[in-house]
């Protein structure tokens, strides 16, 4: 099962978020025994460049066996602790495309999901390529904004320049469908994407959307 958080925090907790980002995985691998996760800033999603980043919301996502030993483990007790309000989606893979961090870490488990799907997509983009990328992003991101279906959308990144992804809320995997192999600018960007091969690492992936608290968005 796939496990998705994000808090927001007040400024003055800014040094705690910065801290954990580098510290929960050790308690995630060795204590939690996650078999994936990845610690996460959040922004805009509308430039990918760091002016876009938000540094009083965070993430989690972690793929693990109990849900609930997870929800109250020590990592999540103290996210809470330091935060003002907390965005929880409990995922099962519909489908996932390419690798993270050199890893495939979604296994496909339903199939005929007709729900709300949460979309999950990540780059690692070649440095050579950044300036090409980001000219490229404005015109998908207006359209994704714009699209029917769409229920709320975030950036997420491991860093601020060149880990770069988006996760997004939809009412149905046709209204999803519809934005990636429909919209114009989502297939400008496709075709532009295959010609100069600015990834040097991608992934896109579909969830069924089993549970959910809070919200992504104010």
């Amino acid at each position: 099962m796939i496990v998705v958080y994000f808090w927001k925090i007040k400024p003055k907790h800014i040094p705690f978020a910065l801290f954990a980002m580098a510290t929960d995985r050790i308690f995630l691998k060795y204590s939690l025994k996650a078999s994936f996760y990845k610690s996460l800033g959040t922004g805009k999603g509308e430039t990918f460049t760091p002016r876009d980043a938000n540094s009083l919301q965070w993430g989690l996502i972690v793929s693990v066996d109990d849900i609930e030993k997870l929800d109250n483990s020590r990592i999540i007790k103290t996210w809470r602790k330091n935060s003002v309000s907390e965005f929880r989606a409990v995922l099962n893979p519909i489908s996932s495309h390419g690798k993270w961090a050199g890893k495939e870490p979604f296994t496909p488990t339903v199939s005929n999901w007709d729900g709300t799907v949460i979309a999950i997509t990540r780059a690692r983009i070649s440095w050579k390529h950044n300036l090409r990328f980001w000219k490229a992003v404005p015109p998908v991101t207006a359209s994704l904004k714009a699209a029917p279906g769409l229920v709320a959308a975030i950036g997420i990144g491991e860093a601020p320049i060149g880990l770069q992804g988006t996760f997004s809320i939809w009412e149905s995997p046709a209204a999803l469908r519809d934005f990636a192999y429909r919209g114009s600018a989502h297939i400008a960007a496709i075709d532009a994407t295959a010609k100069y091969k600015w990834y040097s690492e991608e992934l896109f992936a579909r969830f069924a959307l089993q549970d959910i608290r809070g919200s992504i968005v104010n």
